[in-house]
């Protein structure tokens, strides 16, 4: 089963909205960076909402058909990276969130409208 990269970016933010992630946000890269093409940018309230939401999110892309090259920060809990090649999510507590500023540092990038009620 072949899924195109606009499903993918659905069943992401399904995934990390099933866990109640606070204020996520895909953005698209594209035109800014040859490195990767999408990020994903969500929060959490604490460690464990943190791992379960990044648990929940490589479950669906596993199950979808999409490979993680590398996770890192799980263990701490305070922000998890997941790293795709062309799609890097990025789970991160609030207060990793407020203070990194990711949305801001890629103000450029376009900020994708995908949500899990839009999906059909």
């Amino acid at each position: 089963m072949v899924v195109e990269t606009e499903e993918f970016l659905r069943i992401a933010m399904a995934a990390v909205e099933a866990k109640k992630a606070i204020e996520p946000v895909i953005l698209d890269t594209t035109k800014l960076t040859p490195i990767f093409d999408y990020f994903l940018i969500c929060g959490g309230q604490t460690a464990i909402q943190v791992n379960t939401i990044a648990d929940n999110l490589q479950h669906e892309l596993d199950q979808a058909g999409l490979a993680m090259l590398r996770k890192e920060g799980s263990r701490e809990g305070r922000w998890v990276l997941l790293d795709y090649g062309w799609f890097v999510a990025h789970v991160m507590q609030q207060y990793e969130r407020e203070f990194y500023q990711l949305e801001r540092l890629w103000h450029d990038a376009e900020r994708l409208a995908f949500s899990s009620e839009a999906a059909p």
